[in-house]
C-alpha cells in the first residue's frame, strides 16, 4: 500500500506572531487525529520555519526519539543533559529523550530557519538522554536510529535519476527539495508517502531532489 499525503493537507500551527510557522504531517497538539497518531515508529513529522530571533523556549519531551534535519539556515540546541550545538544544512541531529530532557530550539541566526522534525517512538521507554550531530552526511549514507528499529536514508538525486526504495515492512518518504515520481504519484516538496507491504519500488527523480526515507521493521 502506498499512501501519499500532500503538503497542503498538513495541519497548520506556530505562532505567527512569534515568527514561528509549524505544519504538521501527524495529530499534532490541538490538531487531534485519532486516524492520523502514527505510521510505524513515526508519530510526527514537523515542518517548522523559524524568523531571525525566533524559536521554542526550554520545553520538555521524554520517551522519544527525535530526529531533526535543517533545510536552510542554521538551528541552535542546548538541552538539560549540557550539550549546545549549532546545526546547519546536511547535518543529522538526534535527540534521545530518555526518562525525561528538556531543550531549547531557536533561529540566532540572520536568515529565516526552515527545518524538518521527525519524532519516533523508542522500542522500550526510559533510559538516559542522549544526543549526537552527525555533519555533513553523505548522499545514500545511512543513519541508524536502533532505539525506534529504524533507518535514515538521505538522498539527493539528480535529474532523471532512477533509484530503488528499501525492501522494509514500513517505509515513510518526505520529499525536501524537488520532485519523485513514485508509482502512479509524483510527489513535490512536503508531500510525503506512507509506503507498507511494498517491494521492488523504484523513484524517478524529476529535477535535483532531496528525500528523507525512513526504513522502519516493526509496527506500532
Amino acid at each position: 500500500m502506498i499512501d501519499v499525503r500532500r503538503s497542503g493537507d498538513r495541519y497548520r500551527g506556530g505562532e505567527a506572531a512569534a515568527g514561528i510557522e509549524s505544519f504538521h504531517a501527524f495529530s499534532f497538539g490541538p490538531h487531534y487525529d485519532p486516524g492520523n497518531l502514527r505510521f510505524g515508529a513515526i508519530l510526527a513529522c514537523n515542518e517548522e520555519r523559524l524568523e531571525p530571533g525566533a524559536g521554542f523556549d526550554e520545553h520538555p519531551h521524554s520517551h522519544t526519539e527525535i530526529v531533526t534535519w535543517v533545510v536552510a539556515g542554521e538551528l541552535t540546541h542546548r538541552d538539560s543533559a549540557g550539550h549546545e550545538s549549532r546545526v546547519g544544512p546536511g547535518d543529522v541531529q538526534r535527540l534521545s529523550a530518555g526518562g525525561g530532557v528538556r531543550h531549547v530550539e531557536r533561529n540566532d541566526g540572520a536568515e529565516p530557519l526552515v527545518f524538518v522534525q521527525m519524532w519516533l517512538a523508542p522500542l522500550s521507554p526510559g533510559g538516559e538522554p542522549s544526543y549526537e550531530v552527525v555533519h555533513g552526511i553523505a548522499d545514500s549514507t545511512p543513519y541508524a536510529v536502533p532505539a525506534a528499529g529504524a533507518l535514515l536514508h538521505v538522498r539527493r538525486l539528480a535529474t532523471g535519476e532512477r533509484f530503488a526504495l528499501p525492501d522494509a515492512p514500513f517505509m515513510y518518504v518526505h520529499v525536501v527539495h524537488g520532485e519523485l515520481a513514485l508509482a502512479h504519484d509524483r510527489l513535490r516538496p512536503g508531500d510525503s508517502a506512507r509506503i507498507s507491504g511494498e517491494a521492488g519500488l523504484e523513484g524517478v527523480a524529476s529535477g535535483a531532489t532531496e528525500l528523507l526515507i525512513w526504513e522502519m521493521t516493526s509496527a506500532p
